[in-house]
This record gives C-alpha cells, sequence and structure tokens, in this order.
C-alpha cells in the first residue's frame, strides 16, 4: 500500500485530522490523517454506499 495516492478534501488545507482516500483498481482505501497506518478497504459499491449515506444525512447524529 505504500505506492498508494493518497487524496484529501480541500478543505482540510494542511489540517491535522482529516479523512484521506486513495483508489487503486477495485478497491477504495480510507484513512484518517491522525492514524495513517488504521486503513479501511472498501470495494468500489461500499464506497459509493457510504458517500450517498454521508451525503443523504445518514450518519448525522
Amino acid at each position: 500500500m505504500d505506492d498508494l495516492r493518497w487524496q484529501r478534501p480541500e478543505a482540510c488545507g494542511d489540517g491535522a485530522s482529516c479523512p484521506e482516500v486513495a483508489m487503486a483498481d477495485d478497491m477504495v482505501y480510507v484513512r484518517s490523517s491522525l492514524h495513517p497506518s488504521a486503513i479501511a478497504q472498501l470495494t468500489i459499491t461500499e464506497w459509493h454506499d457510504l458517500v450517498a449515506g454521508i451525503q443523504n444525512g445518514e450518519f448525522n447524529a
């Protein structure tokens, strides 16, 4: 996973606590800039479901 190209939202700038995403083949990898060694691996379908859930407010408290 050393060759992954990690991206973060522009809104984070140089912030220390940001989500980071990398895509490779048919997988999407997600991590926190606070804990870069803790990486979640998602399929493309799982990624799309996660993004849709966030956009629909499914995770709002």
